[in-house]
């Protein structure tokens, strides 16, 4: 699949759903089905992603995991495409994820690596060749530093380009905001159509300039216009225009991290709250849920930029 073909595909904007609850944290199916007629009515994103981060994988299980990849793509119904996370802790259970995956019709996985174990870069290069040469279904590796606790080196990722199913990578670009500049040199001789997508918000000017693709936007629930209107922007060359939109969503982003939170989801979901009216609920424990002081920044903050906010 070359570069033009797959964002002919899936777009540029990527949108990671979150996952609603209940008042006892069970996964409230029907709600997800509202939030994908939402999203979809306002054509906030080109395609979803299942069971990423922000829909909160690491706390779901195996089963809610394949029966809200059924719903997704049961609720899309081939209006926009649907892409599944799959990455679990062991290769064994991402292999079997990724197997549940393409049975529910999706033919691209977005493949976190494994977290907690710590693998190292061979034990990273063994895991992903195991789950390609395990499936039919295309592979886009995710590199999420900041919460597995390992890098996906650039050495491993040119290694893996080699597989005709791994077609390219999400980078979480916080920790290195230069790396898919890495990215891009270490696979342009292995696979040219590598493709190389920004999984930050905030880092989305850095890395478009650098040459991603698009971006993986947990945001786009709420600034999904802006986003296409950024990167249209940069593309025609306005970079001025690109640089004053982007500032509203670097508020917005920086809101999410109060107090020291590193995953943006217990503010993300009320802000998600407040622009839809539709109710996703707080997120799973552990997350502390959001406080009313941060609430209120959160209020401000969409105040200020120009965002309505629902009662």
């Amino acid at each position: 699949m070359t570069r033009k073909e797959f964002t002919a595909k899936y777009g540029q904007i990527l949108l990671p759903l979150v996952t609603p609850y209940d008042e006892n944290e069970e996964v409230n199916y029907g709600r997800y089905a509202e939030l994908i007629e939402y999203l979809i009515a306002n054509d906030l994103c080109d395609s979803f992603i299942v069971t990423g981060t922000t829909g909160e994988a690491s706390l779901l299980t195996f089963d809610e995991r394949v029966r809200l990849m059924e719903t997704a793509v049961k609720t899309v119904a081939g209006r926009k495409p649907v892409i599944a996370g799959t990455g679990c802790a062991s290769t064994k259970e991402t292999i079997a994820l990724t197997k549940k995956a393409v049975e529910c019709g999706i033919d691209l996985c977005m493949v976190v690596a494994p977290f907690y174990n710590k693998p190292t870069q061979e034990g990273l290069y063994n895991h992903y060749k195991a789950v390609a040469e395990s499936t039919t279904a295309n592979i886009l590796l995710y590199n999420i530093p900041i919460f597995v606790g390992v890098n996906i080196e650039a050495e491993t990722v040119a290694r893996l380009a080699e597989f005709e199913n791994i077609i390219g990578i999400k980078d979480e670009a916080g920790i290195n905001p230069t790396q898919i500049t890495d990215y891009f040199i270490a696979t342009e001789k292995v696979d040219p159509n590598f493709v190389i997508f920004n999984g930050d918000d905030i880092m989305l000017l850095p890395t478009i300039v650098q040459g991603a693709m698009g971006v993986v936007s947990g945001g786009a629930h709420i600034f999904g216009h802006e986003i296409r209107t950024i990167i249209k922007a940069f593309e025609a060359g306005d970079h001025e225009k690109a640089k004053d939109l982007f500032v509203p969503l670097y508020k917005f982003c920086k809101s999410c991290g109060q107090n020291g939170r590193i995953l943006p989801n217990s503010i993300m979901r009320p802000a998600i709250e407040l622009v839809t009216g539709i109710k996703v609920g707080p997120a799973r424990k552990p997350l502390a849920p959001i406080t009313e002081e941060e609430k209120k920044v959160l209020i401000d903050t969409l105040t200020s930029i120009g965002v309505k906010v629902k009662a």
